[in-house]
């Protein structure tokens, strides 16, 4: 099922199975960089860990996962045919 949003035009999420970032609460230290750098808002400080709440807007960037010093965050990208799509490519 694609899912499209007003505040997105031209860009649609098509589901995927299964989580395709996860977070170690081992290793996270609740430093917040994910919540910064997200455009999404796929994530949230609770109890000074990081926690996916939402990952239907996620674009795939991986800003998350590089900006983790901790390694706390692992990301692998939907498989194909899911995931992030725009109209022009």
């Amino acid at each position: 099922m694609a899912l499209t949003y007003e505040e997105w035009p031209g860009v649609e999420w098509v589901e995927g199975a299964g989580d395709y970032i996860t977070i170690d609460p081992a290793k996270c230290d609740g430093c917040g960089n994910c919540t910064r750098v997200c455009l999404a808002k796929c994530f949230k400080i609770t109890k000074k860990k990081a926690k996916v709440v939402n990952l239907d807007c996620c674009m795939e960037c991986g800003a998350c996962w590089y900006v983790c010093t901790p390694d706390a965050i692992s990301f692998s990208w939907p498989p194909g045919g899911t995931g992030f799509r725009t109209l022009w490519g």
